[in-house]
């Protein structure tokens, strides 16, 4: 996520820390840099100038220059004004009597049907009642897909035939919403160019019909500040409440995240960060930035693995491990869940110190890591897991090509998890303060 901007803002603040006390020079010099990057990261320009004055003004004062370690203090400084920059965090408005209508509006091809269902998902698990609305009628297949999704996450699907016009389905949807005591209903719109001013007069149309508390702009946050001009028309037409941006995970330079708010006031509610069903978060601005100047994001970290891991099986796992008693199916179990909480390159990069080593590594190494410990534990047997100390050389090779892995491999994985628990005798016994358990496999 904004690998490139972070990249490039960390190469700055580096440079600044090795130079002790700041002149005002030095300063000017390190900001001209942040220009660049910002610019080249597709930040609005009238934003950059905004920002990086703030900042100028914050960080030649005595605040910096009088401080024993400048350079953090600028970094400080950088944090704050990107954090303004990103704006105040904003929840979805479910406020007064249900059902509360929230209408889904963007370009074609941004997610919006897949967002549709995530956001129904997201709003379950906080004990709301959600219906998903097929008002797209122009996409082939559009109503197909939501009905998939809605079946695949057990989420009710309003549709009606195609020839039935979008602003009916949605106040249809509405009225069944009430009988039914669903709390949201969620109307997933046609996408349309904000230039096309018949559809434009549609979503007008349904907005009067439907009267949705929400109306959220889905946008692909790759487009960079086209992203930016589109929100800007959209919010015009219908006045938007709010911004959901797709596809972050695979936005390198993060211009449309760091504009979008400051040039059109619209806040950005939701995150999409990658495929799965479950992978959209709630935006916050403070953790974006941290994520941004490459500190990690630790809280967003823990709410994942609060949702996703089995508290009492990591209990178990936990006293397994200090009682010396850990073997390879509660590793493989571990792994299993750890899975859950998506790909293992994200999660490092939400550990602070961690994000760099996972820029330099391939998107997919960890996870490819993780599927050849998970073959290699699976091609045991059971009592070879339970007991890794009959694992003899026959054994390993067996292992080895049922895994289609190499011997060195099931070896390196042996030797680390014996490592593993020869530490954890020793933080028993209370010799061993201090030392972690290595991770096997990686």
């Amino acid at each position: 996520m904004f690998d490139s901007l972070s990249e490039k803002l960390g190469a700055v603040f580096k440079k600044l820390s090795g130079k002790g006390k700041l002149s005002e020079a030095d300063v000017d010099a390190a900001l001209r840099e942040v220009r660049l990057a910002l610019l080249e990261a597709d930040v609005n320009f009238k934003v950059v100038r905004e920002f990086l004055a703030r900042v100028r003004e914050r960080a030649i004062g005595e605040e910096v220059m009088r401080s024993l370690s400048p350079a953090q203090m600028v970094v400080k400084i950088v944090n704050e004004e990107l954090i303004k920059t990103l704006g105040e965090p904003a929840k979805i408005d479910l406020s007064g009597e249900p059902p509360h209508v929230v209408m889904l509006v963007g370009l074609q091809g941004c997610g919006k049907t897949t967002t549709a269902a995530k956001l129904a998902l997201q709003l379950r698990k906080h004990q709301q009642k959600p219906l998903l609305v097929a008002a797209d009628t122009r996409r082939p297949a559009a109503i197909q897909q939501i009905q998939t999704l809605g079946k695949q996450l057990d989420i009710p699907v309003h549709s009606e035939p195609i020839s039935v016009p979008p602003p009916t389905i949605c106040a249809n949807a509405v009225e069944r919403a009430r009988d039914g005591a669903y709390s949201v209903v969620l109307l997933d719109t046609a996408g349309r160019l904000h230039i096309d001013d018949e559809l434009m007069r549609e979503l007008e149309e349904v907005k009067q019909k439907a009267k949705p508390q929400e109306v959220l702009l889905v946008v692909d946050a790759m487009t960079g500040q086209e992203a930016v001009r589109v929100a800007d028309e959209f919010n015009k037409r219908v006045g938007l409440t709010g911004l959901i941006l797709t596809k972050v995970d695979g936005d390198a330079r993060g211009g449309a995240a760091l504009s979008v708010r400051s040039v059109t006031g619209v806040p950005i509610k939701y995150l999409g960060v990658g495929e799965k069903p479950d992978a959209l978060e709630a935006f916050f601005p403070d953790r974006l930035a941290s994520r941004i100047l490459g500190m990690g994001d630790v809280l967003t970290l823990i709410e994942k693995a609060q949702e996703t891991l089995d508290q009492e099986k990591a209990q178990q796992a936990a006293e397994k491990l200090l009682r010396a008693q850990f073997t390879f199916e509660d590793f493989l179990e571990q792994l299993q869940q750890i899975k859950k909480m998506g790909p293992v390159s994200q999660l490092l990069g939400m550990v602070p110190g961690f994000s760099q080593i996972a820029k330099e590594l391939p998107a997919d190494v960890t996870d490819q890591q993780m599927k050849r410990v998970e073959a290699i534990i699976n091609s045991m047997t059971r009592e070879e897991r339970q007991h890794p100390e009959i694992l003899n050389g026959s054994r390993r090779r067996r292992i080895a090509l049922g895994s289609g892995t190499s011997v060195q491999e099931v070896n390196q994985l042996v030797s680390q998890f014996k490592q593993m628990q020869r530490m954890m005798q020793q933080l028993k016994s209370g010799r061993g303060r201090g030392l972690f358990p290595v991770i096997p496999g990686f």
